[in-house]
């Protein structure tokens, strides 16, 4: 199997009313995200952001409906992650994005990445995200909607 990539989007759904969409990992119950995923070979961003949403919640979107927020955070791959990625390599760049869709809606979990997902309230959704960088993004989504 080829390495990852060590380049990620993170993709925070919500609704208008500020309902974030978070999902529980599957080999870790507890780790609660919004979208993530590596960049693939030949991907560009938002390329990557679409096709991360499709397989992690089966919502169709369009490159256009997604807001690049032009934001990249680096941080450290957790040390049990690093395998996936070439000898060396212990840090990760990650791209934000966020997607508006009309209305909570039930979602396609790919069982193999997820268990479980929730529509929660934008502090809720904060205070359960395991990392730092969701939990940020989360934050300062009413800002950066303008709201």
């Amino acid at each position: 199997m080829p390495y990852k990539n060590p380049v990620s989007v993170l993709v925070v759904i919500h609704t208008p009313k500020l309902q974030i969409l978070l999902l529980e990992r599957a080999a870790h119950p507890g780790y609660w995200q919004s979208v993530t995923g590596s960049q693939e070979a030949g991907e560009t961003l938002l390329q990557t952001a679409c096709r991360e949403v499709r397989e992690e919640t089966g919502i169709p979107v369009q490159p256009a409906q997604l807001k690049d927020w032009q934001l990249r955070q680096e941080y450290e791959i957790f040390p049990e992650w690093r395998h996936r990625y070439a000898p060396g390599v212990t840090r990760n760049t990650e791209h934000v994005f966020s997607l508006e869709i009309p209305s909570a809606q039930p979602v396609r979990l790919a069982p193999r990445e997820h268990r479980e997902y929730r529509w929660l309230d934008l502090a809720e959704a904060a205070r359960r995200c395991f990392s730092w960088s969701n939990r940020d993004a989360i934050l300062a989504l009413p800002a950066r909607l303008g709201r």
